[in-house]
């Protein structure tokens, strides 16, 4: 494995980007175009109708955000013109054939062009419906691999997928591929197209019963974690990636590919500058209810290691992962996580977020501090007791009394079942993750920071050793700051 400037490497280069508009993907953007600015151009996918549309995207969810402040700062007046000089909005989406480029000649001059592939695009959601996934992190994978393998000087393939594709395995978690059609039960054969076929009747089926779409959507979703289940895997996202992987592994032939999988993504490091996020993740959203004081008791085993990474050491790993084996006869998985490195516990979490909130509270409505206090951590059982005396108890009382009443409380029952409901879906979905025994090997991702080291690469600009970090420092000084700043509301 050799290295050398990842600026060097990177001057010259045509970069297809998918998924874009998302945490990673915009993260990734920013980079390259502040660190190597004679990049030759970034042609970026995004999911419109029409090339007008993906502009407005581009600009709206991407470029106007607080992240590109830097780099506005450094180009000043020229922002705009470097912007459109070096990327190129696409319409299209990964679910379609030819990633629904419509535009021949665009499409001609990409394949002629496109040097490398950054697969970010996917569906995230937990329960998301099992169509809209399979179509975006399954199919969307076999569409970029078919685009990628007709580029004629393509260097590499990097997809990104999820270091949860293990499920609830336990132990250490080797960088292993998926090979075509093996799930988490070893007992079963998981068959790709027959998955497809089923999604595709399911969804006709409901479609004829004249349901309402919320009705439809909520099937899709059950039906979804019904199949992900009957594998092996929690949830239908994780199930349509580990898909996915199958497929990039099994349809390359050729391509040179490199599949990265995080682990839990949080706020910036570093760079751009630190603390910046986007969207409410698994911790930020119980940090967003604890500083609220809306959790008082949370699920979970307060000693099992949480494998959280920085996102810009996420983009600085893929970036050094795609110069260490562009055009390399050799394919590689890298984990990107911190729980053999340097592992942080959900104690420590904990104690870091009482120590912030409590020195710097989050405001109600009318000003006044939200006084934070401990949470109580319970097993799974204590977890369901806590919730049958405090809520479930009181809400067969409340049935009662509304029936007696003929339905006076019927308003207040509803809405005190229907947030009952949502917790206990929420449990169910985030369960596999609260009590995960595993930890992610990075013996591979060990081995390209040391290449790198020995590389001399610009060390200073793509830092990914998660060794660095001090962890109360990171998320007292960096990390909450940055949660309250930009997902509070």
């Amino acid at each position: 494995m050799e290295l050398g400037s990842v600026k060097h490497f990177l001057k010259g280069k045509t970069i297809l980007v998918t998924g874009a508009t998302g945490f990673l993907g915009k993260i990734f953007v920013e980079k390259i175009l502040r660190v190597q600015p004679d990049v030759k151009k970034l042609y970026l996918l995004l999911r419109a109708s029409d090339p007008c549309s993906a502009t407005e995207r581009m600009h709206n969810e991407i470029f106007g955000k607080d992240l590109f402040k830097v780099l506005r700062e450094k180009l000043d007046g020229d922002f705009g013109s470097f912007i459109s000089d070096k990327v190129v909005a696409v319409a299209g989406d990964v679910s379609s054939e030819n990633m629904g480029i419509r535009d021949v000649n665009l499409r001609k001059a990409m394949l002629e062009e496109i040097d490398i592939v950054l697969h970010s695009a996917a569906c995230t959601k937990f329960d998301e419906r099992f169509d809209t996934a399979m179509l975006t992190n399954t199919i969307g994978a076999s569409n970029v691999v078919n685009f990628a393998k007709n580029c004629t000087k393509v260097e590499v393939l990097l997809h990104v997928s999820t270091a949860y594709v293990c499920g609830e395995t336990e132990g250490l978690i080797l960088e292993e591929p998926f090979q075509m059609g093996k799930t988490l039960k070893g007992f079963s054969k998981l068959d790709i197209e027959f998955e497809k076929k089923l999604v595709e009747k399911k969804l006709s089926e409901l479609q004829t019963q004249n349901l309402k779409g919320e009705m439809i959507t909520s099937m899709m979703k059950s039906f979804g974690l019904e199949r992900a289940k009957e594998y092996g895997w929690p949830n239908t996202y994780v199930f349509t990636k580990a898909m996915g992987e199958m497929l990039v592994g099994h349809m390359k032939e050729n391509l040179h590919v490199i599949i990265l999988r995080p682990t839990i993504v949080t706020s910036t490091y570093k760079e751009p500058f630190s603390g910046w996020v986007e969207g409410a993740r698994t911790i930020d959203s119980f940090a967003i209810a604890y500083g609220k004081r809306n959790l008082t008791c949370f699920p979970g085993n307060i000693k099992e290691v949480v494998d959280v990474i920085p996102a810009d050491m996420v983009v600085n790993a893929i970036i050094v992962a795609m110069v260490a084996n562009a055009n390399q006869c050799y394919d590689n998985i890298y984990h990107v996580g911190s729980s053999v490195r340097n592992p942080l516990r959900y104690f420590n979490l904990w104690n870091y977020a009482y120590k912030y909130f409590t020195e710097k509270p989050w405001k109600d409505k009318d000003g006044k501090p939200i006084k934070v206090g401990t949470v109580s951590v319970l097993d799974m059982a204590g977890f369901q007791r806590y919730m049958f005396i405090n809520f479930l108890l009181p809400l067969k009382v409340l049935k009662l009394l509304n029936t007696i009443f003929c339905q006076y409380f019927q308003k207040m029952y509803l809405e005190f079942n229907k947030k009952i409901l949502i917790v206990m879906r929420l449990t169910d979905l985030y369960k596999p993750y609260l009590f995960f025994r595993g930890v992610f090997d990075d013996e591979n991702m060990e081995k390209l920071r040391i290449a790198a080291r020995q590389g001399g690469i610009e060390d200073d600009f793509f830092y990914f050793d998660p060794k660095m970090i001090d962890w109360e420092d990171y998320f007292t000084n960096i990390h909450f700051p940055g949660t309250v700043k930009y997902l509070f509301k």
